[in-house]
């Protein structure tokens, strides 16, 4: 085992601009954070609650001013990568395709349908190829902890589902709602892809929080639904997801069992170039994502 997968967990949460508001945050420093893929969303906010070490990142910058097509999340994986961050929440605004997930409830999803197709969605490529498995895109350990979390919280949340990740900015059609009801997915967003799939490539453990914050076009009731509303409802998941964070922080610590998580090792059968041929300018920008499987 590595020295670096046996560090002490930095808990990174990427998501909405009040998320790191969290009432006990101390030692508290917004720091600009270079990445070889370009600019990351905005500054990283450093932090520590109760001695616990984070690192937050508005996805969307602070104000929301990136569309979701136009995220680099190669940037912003990257740099939570190079900030130490070994257990990543993704915190997530999404659309309900279920009734039995009305506005409010917290799906902590393990699954997800990538629909995106605007965006880079590797950190790899020619000149250095690797392929990951993708088949468990989430996972289970940080998703345990962060259903108990949210459970002593107090939080309506459920465990499992699928994320269908659209590519926007538009939202669905009534066709598209239906269609994507019939393959079971549960909910709709425009954020997690490629993000899971880049988190995984930098052996990050990652795990989604998908707050609900409407149905889908496809309910009868959608139409009724006004702006201010979907913001009461939004305002209300930032509470109860500070208080999730509050709760998994300390979870987190004490786990002795997540320097072995099979997620911070998922590089080593990954690497498919052979070594003479790995060409030596993307070898040099894959030194905090890949860096512990190439020796730099």
């Amino acid at each position: 085992m590595s020295s670096r997968n046996a560090a002490p967990p930095v808990i990174g949460v990427l998501g909405g601009s009040g998320v790191y508001d969290i009432d006990g945050l101390s030692a508290k420093r917004w720091v600009k954070v270079d990445s070889p893929f370009g600019e990351p969303s905005d500054e990283l906010l450093f932090g520590e609650l109760n001695g616990q070490r984070m690192v937050f990142l508005p996805r969307h910058g602070r104000g929301h001013h990136i569309a979701p097509s136009e995220i680099n999340f190669r940037a912003n994986i990257d740099a939570l990568k190079r900030s130490g961050v070994t257990d990543l929440i993704s915190v997530s605004a999404v659309g309900s395709l279920r009734e039995e997930l009305p506005p409010g409830t917290f799906v902590i999803v393990d699954q997800f349908i990538d629909r995106t197709f605007a965006r880079s969605k590797s950190f790899f490529g020619t000149g250095m190829v690797a392929h990951v498995s993708m088949a468990h895109p989430v996972c289970r350990r940080l998703g345990d902890h962060v259903e108990a979390a949210a459970r002593e919280a107090g939080i309506a949340v459920v465990r499992g589902g699928t994320y269908l990740v659209m590519e926007g900015p538009q939202f669905s059609t009534l066709a598209e709602s239906e269609l994507y009801r019939g393959w079971g997915c549960h909910v709709i967003g425009m954020t997690n892809m490629p993000e899971a799939k880049l988190a995984r490539e930098a052996e990050i453990c990652y795990a989604t929080v998908a707050m609900v914050t409407d149905f889908d076009c496809w309910h009868p009731g959608h139409d009724a639904v006004t702006v201010n509303q979907i913001i009461q409802v939004l305002l209300a998941n930032a509470d109860k997801a500070r208080s999730l964070v509050r709760h998994a922080a300390p979870r987190l610590a004490a786990d002795g069992q997540a320097p072995a998580c099979a997620c911070r090792h998922v590089l080593d059968h990954a690497l498919i170039t052979a070594p003479e041929v790995r060409d030596p300018s993307v070898l040099a920008r894959l030194d905090a994502v890949a860096g512990r499987v190439l020796g730099l």
